[in-house]
């Protein structure tokens, strides 16, 4: 299982996540900002205050959040 040490809002509704291996990434969430409470992440001040939850993933204080596994198989998808 893949984990996330550490994450970083960027503009444009990026992020940038280091895994545990060392391996880091800038990951364009804005596909993923759709409907329902994702939408609260359209709030800049509220996008940068994402954070590395207790799972080793990403989430912020509404419940939103991603997968350790899913964010570094979008990276792999990108390459």
């Amino acid at each position: 299982m893949e984990t996330i040490i550490d994450v970083k809002p960027l503009d444009n509704y990026f992020i940038w996540v280091r895994f545990a291996d060392n391996f880091n990434a800038t990951i364009n969430i804005r596909p993923f900002i759709t409907t329902g409470i994702s939408t609260k992440l359209l709030d800049t001040e509220f996008f940068k205050q994402v954070k590395v939850d207790e799972f080793g993933g990403i989430g912020w204080e509404n419940g939103f959040d991603f997968c350790p596994n899913f964010l570094r198989e979008l990276t792999s998808q990108s390459n």
